[in-house]
């Protein structure tokens, strides 16, 4: 005689075939070589955070060399001026913030290139919202000068305390306190490895940096060219097969201190962080070519040939509206199953292997930048202002 289940079974099993057929992301945008530069607006204001460096437009930039279709043709390239000595206002850069902004989510930058670990460079990807810094700040790359391991901060207003908790153990976290003002320099985690960031990034032709923005957490992974997760790779991203982070904050009411983020490349020169006196002593590389990181910036433009950006693509994924998440938000009372029905509780697994260059140690990085608020009068965000082996040569190679 065959048996019927139970209806409290029927109904539950129901809603979890539904919770899981539509549990994850769905892609919402992508940015390419197609739709990059007329997706983006270039900011052309004196940089906030006092570098020496004249961001362009988008006519000025293609008309100097500073963007353009990569050597591929299937990528999109953002460099500097690496032929003027002197400049008077700065060498020539650009600096792209999205039109769209964004409330949680999962963002993947596909980069083969970024600028080198040279010094007097400060190149960054990063998210901030309106009025800086109640909307949240999100540095995912970013480092100065001979750096070669990334640091990834969070800057917000004050009162988000955070843990690492849940990152990978080479990462350390200098602060938990985000805030952005008064003495906090926000919360920075310095990570390990050799091939995160400049010259050991684009030593094995980038990888993809992928970011999860939830209500829970912000976590930030890099995946190099060469071991790509599969679902990845097949532009189906599922955040919870991956390895631990490279960093990972919790701990904080994020809903109340990260909204509506935009995203934003840029390559500055010098400034509070890079061009820090204290900072460019303290780098003996740097100190030993000159006095200061401008004299050294305005003397050598052939040094900054591989400071530039190579990206494939930036894709932006939602969270799906029935997703577990969104589910257990409901007060309705579920049904329950008998004690025999029940599954039996999972194994505990221990920690996946982490990769070995993971597991270098960090260090040592450049000290952290002076906390300096948004100068008047341009109420835009520092950008960045308090964190906490390359390829075979090639000229940089635009095409039209």
């Amino acid at each position: 005689m065959r048996l019927s289940p139970p209806p409290a079974l029927l109904g539950l099993a129901g809603a979890l075939a539904v919770v899981s057929a539509e549990a994850g992301y769905s892609l919402c945008n992508t940015y390419d070589q197609s739709n990059f530069f007329d997706s983006f607006d270039f900011f052309t204001k004196p940089d906030p955070t006092r570098g020496f460096v004249e961001y362009v437009d988008q006519t000025t930039a293609r008309q100097a060399g500073l963007i353009g279709n990569g050597a591929t043709n299937s990528s999109f390239m953002m460099g500097v001026d690496h032929q003027t000595t002197n400049p008077p206002n700065g060498r020539k850069s650009v600096r792209l913030t999205s039109k769209d902004s964004f409330t949680r989510g999962l963002f993947l930058a596909d980069i083969v290139h970024m600028p080198s670990s040279t010094c007097g460079v400060w190149p960054a990807f990063w998210m901030f919202g309106p009025n800086w810094p109640s909307s949240g700040e999100i540095d995912i790359i970013e480092g100065v000068n001979t750096q070669s391991q990334v640091a990834i901060t969070l800057h917000t207003s004050p009162g988000c305390t955070v843990s690492n908790k849940g990152s990978v153990p080479s990462t350390m976290l200098k602060t938990p306190d985000c805030g952005a003002t008064g003495s906090s320099g926000g919360c920075s985690q310095q990570t390990g490895g050799a091939a995160n960031y400049g010259d050991g990034f684009n030593a094995g032709q980038g990888g993809v940096y992928a970011t999860e923005w939830t209500s829970d957490h912000i976590a930030v992974w890099f995946f190099p060219r060469a071991s790509l997760p599969p679902d990845v790779a097949a532009g189906q991203p599922d955040p919870s097969s991956w390895d631990m982070p490279l960093a990972r904050f919790s701990g904080c009411d994020l809903d109340a201190h990260f909204n509506n983020n935009q995203l934003v490349f840029d390559t500055t020169f010098c400034g509070d962080w890079a061009g820090n006196p204290g900072v460019w002593a303290a780098d003996e590389t740097c100190s030993a070519k000159a006095a200061t990181c401008q004299d050294y910036v305005a003397a050598n433009p052939g040094d900054f040939r591989e400071a530039y950006w190579e990206v494939n693509s930036v894709k932006v994924f939602q969270q799906k509206a029935s997703a577990p998440a969104t589910a257990q938000k409901s007060t309705a009372q579920q049904p329950q199953l008998p004690p025999q029905l029940l599954p039996p509780p999972p194994q505990q697994q221990p920690p996946p292997q982490q990769q070995q260059q993971q597991q270098q140690q960090p260090g040592p990085f450049p000290p952290s930048r002076p906390p300096y608020g948004p100068p008047p009068p341009f109420p835009q965000p520092t950008g960045m202002t308090y964190p906490g082996y390359r390829r075979a040569h090639r000229p940089m190679r635009w095409r039209s």
